[in-house]
């Protein structure tokens, strides 16, 4: 069984027992979550009934640095700039 869950803009297949790394919630580690589901798929077939998504927080982190580098040939212009996403991980525990 898996379901379809939206939050921080972006949209994730889940499992149970999968880590996810989604947008920054608000929350301490170890504290619960719940989160709509858009779409369950099980073994019995399709259902876009209203479902919830229970998951843990396993964390806040920051994401590897993303470098960012622009220049304009022949214009002797060049800037280097890095980022960092915050995150946080989610351990799906079940969906009910």
């Amino acid at each position: 069984m898996y379901a379809v869950i939206e939050t921080g803009g972006k949209q994730y297949r889940v499992q149970p027992g999968d880590v996810v790394r989604v947008e920054t919630l608000p929350g301490e580690a170890g504290s619960m979550v719940e989160l709509d589901a858009k779409l369950v798929v099980s073994d019995s077939g399709l259902s876009t009934a209203p479902a919830k998504v229970r998951a843990t927080i396993t964390g806040h982190d920051r994401a590897p640095k993303v470098i960012v580098f622009k220049f304009k040939r022949k214009k002797q212009y060049k800037k280097t700039i890095g980022h960092r996403q915050n995150y946080t991980a989610l351990r799906i525990e079940e969906i009910a």
